[in-house]
C-alpha cells in the first residue's frame, strides 16, 4: 500500500489570489492618489473645501480621476499578465457586479410592462408566492437576454469604436493602409 502524502505550496511560491488582491490593491491605491491629486493648492479644487459645497463639476474632476486611475491601473495589469482588457476590468471582486447592476437596471422598464398585472403599491414581502414568482419568471429571460447583449457588444467598456476599427486605426496611424490585421487573408480560388 503506497502512503499518501499532503502536497504543500513550494516556499516562496505565490498564489493567484495574492497576486490578484495586490493588483486591487494598487488599482485602489492609484484611484485614491488620483482623488487626492485634484484636491490640491494649485488644483482645481483647493484642500480644505467642505465635500458638501462641490459642485457637480467639481465632484465629476474627482470622480473622472478616480475612474481613470482604476482603469488604467487594471488595463496595465491585463497587459502584463497578457489577459483581455475588457475581461480583467470587468473583474471588480464585487457582489453583485456593477456590470450585473446595470444589465438589470436597463431592464427594468421592459419588466414593469410584462409585470403590469402586479399590484406594484405593495410591499414586496405582501405579495402572494404566485405573483413573485411571476415576477421571477419574467425577470430572468430579460436579465438574461441583457447580460447576453452586453458580454457579446465589441465594443467593450474602455471603447467606443470596435476592435476592427481600432486595428484599422491604429494600423493607419503606423503607417499602414487602413486595414485590420488579417483583413486580407481570404483564400483565393483559382
Amino acid at each position: 500500500m503506497g502512503a499518501v502524502k499532503r502536497i504543500r505550496n513550494p516556499i516562496g511560491q505565490v498564489s493567484l489570489s495574492a497576486i490578484e488582491d495586490q493588483w486591487q490593491r494598487d488599482a485602489t491605491a492609484a484611484a485614491i492618489a488620483a482623488a487626492r491629486n485634484v484636491i490640491r493648492t494649485d488644483g482645481p479644487i483647493p484642500p480644505g473645501t467642505p465635500i458638501g459645497r462641490l459642485s457637480d463639476i467639481e465632484w465629476g474632476w474627482v470622480v473622472a480621476g478616480i475612474l481613470f486611475a482604476w482603469i488604467s491601473k487594471r488595463a496595465e495589469q491585463a497587459v502584463s499578465e497578457r489577459i483581455d482588457t475588457e475581461q480583467l476590468i470587468r473583474m471588480t471582486a464585487l457582489d453583485p457586479q456593477a456590470w450585473d447592476a446595470g444589465a438589470v437596471t436597463a431592464v427594468l422598464p421592459d419588466l414593469a410592462d410584462a409585470c403590469s398585472g402586479l399590484d406594484w403599491s405593495k410591499p414586496l414581502t405582501a405579495w402572494p408566492k404566485d405573483d413573485i414568482i411571476e415576477f421571477l419568471l419574467k425577470a430572468m429571460p430579460l436579465i438574461r437576454k441583457a447580460m447576453i447583449a452586453r458580454d457579446l457588444s465589441d465594443k467593450g467598456i474602455s471603447r467606443k469604436s470596435s476592435a476592427a476599427t481600432i486595428a484599422r486605426q491604429a494600423n493607419a496611424a503606423a503607417g499602414g493602409p487602413l486595414l485590420a490585421l488579417g483583413e486580407l487573408d481570404d483564400e483565393i480560388g483559382i
